[in-house]
């Protein structure tokens, strides 16, 4: 099923401008753009929703849910089991602040001096920092030696509403380019020429893209079916061309 982001808001109770920016910073991308330039939502999209309000829930900044999103081989069923048991004990943290703001307005009452211990009851979050650190950890274990990875790291957290906005930009028009010369093949001038242009916008954005991380990157675009899903999303089966007009611009450089 399909939905328009305004019944998106409707449903989850989620603001169309912060849907919109989760967009503009590749959080959550709608399925497709209509030509009057409406976001259309999957359910699938709806799923990764779920997921952000759930880690946001948890106090995890949209960059820290953005990495463990997009992750290769992110378990849904693991981390919702997750998100339950830290739900229920940020639901005890909450039943402990509001047993310290009892004891505290009674002791204003009563004109008593509070218990030292019973004023900060309720205010650790070892268990949350914990379970953050857990998947940080593991999201770690999956790129600790990819040097790549670190410097998108580094370059992204830096980045601003105003950036993200640029990026995005950049990036649909080239993708706009290629899919409108999409019939002419994989070797067509202009197509090589924004082919060129994505691998720069990489480097320029991300990190250094060197001719074998984008040979790899394109073959992750048809292996990956969350990246295939996302590419699509464009156009039936640009994921597919996108990735053999890679093939054939890196083939250049052996």
């Amino acid at each position: 099923m399909n939905y328009k982001v305004k019944q998106v808001s409707k449903l989850v109770g989620v603001s169309v401008r912060t849907l919109h920016h989760y967009d503009e910073i590749g959080l959550l991308m709608p399925k497709f753009i209509t030509d009057a330039g409406y976001r259309i939502y999957a359910d699938e999209d709806l799923e990764r929703l779920q997921q952000i309000l759930f880690f946001k829930e948890l106090d995890f900044s949209l960059q820290e849910i953005k990495n463990i999103l997009d992750t290769p081989g992110f378990d849904k069923k693991k981390a919702l089991y997750r998100h339950k048991k830290l739900l229920i004990e940020k639901r005890k943290r909450v039943e402990r602040l509001i047993t310290t703001v009892e004891k505290t307005l009674k002791a204003f009452e009563e004109r008593k001096d509070i218990n030292t211990m019973d004023m900060f009851e309720g205010f650790d979050m070892t268990e949350i920092e914990k379970h953050k650190e857990k998947y940080a950890e593991e999201t770690k274990e999956k790129y600790e030696n990819n040097s790549a990875y670190i410097e998108s790291i580094k370059k992204t957290s830096k980045y601003t509403k105003e950036d993200w906005a640029r990026i995005h930009a950049e990036k649909e028009k080239i993708d706009k380019k290629i899919i409108s010369n999409m019939d002419k093949g994989v070797k067509d001038v202009i197509v090589q020429e924004e082919v060129a242009k994505l691998r720069q916008h990489i480097t320029d954005n991300y990190y250094q893209c060197t001719v074998e991380i984008f040979r790899g990157l394109g073959d992750l675009y048809v292996q990956d079916e969350r990246f295939t899903k996302n590419i699509d999303k464009n156009k039936s089966g640009y994921a597919v061309f996108l990735r053999e007009a890679i093939h054939y611009y890196c083939d250049r450089f052996k």
